[in-house]
């Protein structure tokens, strides 16, 4: 299917549409995730990180594209564990949820900590540094890439609307990575929140892993309900700031 004939027919546009509106709620994750890491680096490599890091990940999502046939033949189940059927897709799901609390915890730890340890992280060489943040960015967006291409298969059988939704969502990404960055580095608050919804995402990769799917709309619903608590918090902490002067 060429781009013209994508745009002439109202049902590939519906597709096109639905799976944007898909790779951007399931892209969510990974912007978190990208915005946490990319703070870590020195100020002045930040932008070029986040920027190469979900210019990459597009291409290695373009890439799983052409192996779409293969991606889609990870759900067959290949080992039995305990009577547990268990499938590569099921496999890669458990190793990155796993990954994804291990790196939460640890960013948690880090946030809790004195400045001893800070003044550790700057020992070391920053371009190791910066090419651990995009292997890191681009080894989780393969775990998000299978199950968004999975569910993608679903709605439409054409690689080119499946390739357009991949491009414009990573566009958006791209243009909403340093607005989240900058906003999340400026509230610590913010920080803990973030780093606590990887912690209930990862959670949800290993249940799916393990056979326990838990619904996408109940995770993105619990997530929007703290960021609006967490808003009014940073609202009401913004109101008091204000009053002060006129109190005294």
């Amino acid at each position: 299917m060429f781009i013209i004939d994508i745009f002439s027919n109202p049902t590939a546009i519906i597709a096109l549409l639905t799976l944007i509106v898909m790779e951007i709620v399931l892209g969510i994750d990974n912007l978190i995730f990208v915005s946490i890491l990319s703070n870590k680096l020195p100020v002045h490599q930040q932008k070029s990180g986040r920027l190469i890091g979900i210019g990459l990940a597009m291409f290695l999502r373009l890439g799983l594209l052409s192996l779409i046939a293969v991606i889609v033949s990870l759900t067959e189940p290949v080992i039995t564990v305990f009577g547990n059927e268990f499938s590569w897709r099921d496999m890669i799901m458990l190793s990155g949820g796993l990954f994804l609390v291990w790196k939460a915890t640890t960013e948690i730890h880090h946030y809790m900590q004195g400045s001893d340890e800070d003044e550790a992280e700057e020992e070391v060489p920053k371009g190791a540094g910066f090419t651990s943040v995009i292997v890191q960015i681009l080894l989780l967006d393969i775990v998000f890439s299978i199950d968004s291409i999975i569910t993608a298969v679903g709605m439409t059988d054409q690689i080119t609307i499946m390739v357009i939704a991949v491009v414009i969502s990573v566009g958006i990404m791209m243009v909403a990575a340093n607005p989240l960055s900058e906003f999340i580095s400026n509230n610590p608050t913010v920080v803990m929140l973030a780093l606590g919804f990887l912690l209930m995402i990862g959670m949800t990769l290993i249940a799916d892993g393990l056979g326990f799917h838990v619904p996408k709309g109940y995770v993105y619903a619990a997530m929007a309900f703290s960021a609006g608590v967490e808003a009014l918090n940073l609202l009401s902490a913004k109101m008091r700031k204000r009053s002060k002067p006129s109190n005294q």
